[in-house]
């Protein structure tokens, strides 16, 4: 069975383009706010996050400190543009798994993926 992977990411291209590199190889799911996720965690099996730090509305910091107080244990990578390093930082403290750096190269997401997965 395929790992489902849900993408959080304001960015409607940032999505697409995410999607793109994943769907070979995992079931990928979107969402484009923190709320959207925080509804699709709930009813979907996910397997790993990869989320957006800098969003409105729900931030990628506030999303994942719902994520961690609900009853899903799921790993968390998330993806930030170069400005949000400190954030992410605290978010590592916090029990993310990783982060990756936009904008990226696929086979870096796919290794940070496979990483997150425990396929590596």
């Amino acid at each position: 069975m395929r790992k489902r992977i849900l993408v959080v990411d304001d960015d409607a291209m940032n999505l697409k383009r995410t999607r793109m590199i994943l769907e070979k190889y995992y079931t990928v799911l979107l969402a484009e706010s923190g709320r959207e996720a925080l509804k699709k965690i709930k009813y979907e099996k996910i397997d790993l996050i990869l989320l957006d730090i800098a969003m409105p509305i729900m931030d990628g910091i506030e999303t994942f400190k719902h994520i961690k107080d609900s009853s899903v244990d799921v790993p968390v990578i998330f993806l930030t543009a170069s400005g949000y390093e400190d954030d992410v930082k605290a978010a590592i403290k916090l029990g993310a798994v990783n982060y990756l750096k936009k904008p990226f190269f696929p086979q870096e997401l796919l290794r940070r993926v496979a990483k997150g997965l425990g396929e590596e």
